[in-house]
C-alpha cells in the first residue's frame, strides 16, 4: 500500500506565497514521474506541474513563472512552489506520483488534496 500525503495548504492574500510538500510512504516501489494537479470547484481537474525522475518539468501556462516543481528523491518528496499567488489560484491540490513495481508494473497514486484559498 502506498499512501501520498499533501501540506502546505492555506489561506493566503493575492501576491503571497504558499510551499505545498507531498511524501510518499508505504511500499514505494521505483518513483517516476511525480506532479501537481488542482481542482477548483465546479472545474475539472487539471494539471499545475510535472517532474521526472530525471528532473524535467512542465508547467501549465497559467502558473509558468510563478510555480516550481521540485522533489527529493532520497525523502520521497515532491514540492510545488507558489508565488504571485491569484485568486484563480483557489483549488483543492493534488499529489500525483507513478510508480513502477519490481515486476515492471506501472502504477499511479493520488494523495487526498490540500485546500488552497487566495482572497483579500
Amino acid at each position: 500500500q502506498v499512501q501520498l500525503v499533501e501540506s502546505g495548504g492555506g489561506l493566503v492574500q493575492p501576491g503571497g506565497s504558499l510551499r505545498l510538500s507531498c511524501v510518499a510512504s508505504g511500499r514505494t516501489f521505483s518513483i517516476n514521474g511525480m506532479a501537481w494537479y488542482r481542482q477548483a470547484p465546479g472545474k475539472q481537474r487539471e494539471s499545475v506541474a510535472a517532474i521526472t525522475s530525471g528532473g524535467r518539468t512542465n508547467y501549465a501556462d497559467s502558473v509558468k513563472g510563478r510555480f516550481t516543481i521540485s522533489r527529493d528523491n532520497a525523502k520521497k518528496m515532491v514540492y510545488l512552489q507558489m508565488n504571485s499567488l491569484k485568486p484563480e489560484d483557489t483549488a483543492v491540490y493534488y499529489c500525483n506520483v507513478g510508480m513502477t513495481s519490481a515486476s515492471g508494473y506501472a502504477y499511479n497514486y493520488w494523495g487526498q488534496g490540500t485546500q488552497v484559498t487566495v482572497s483579500s
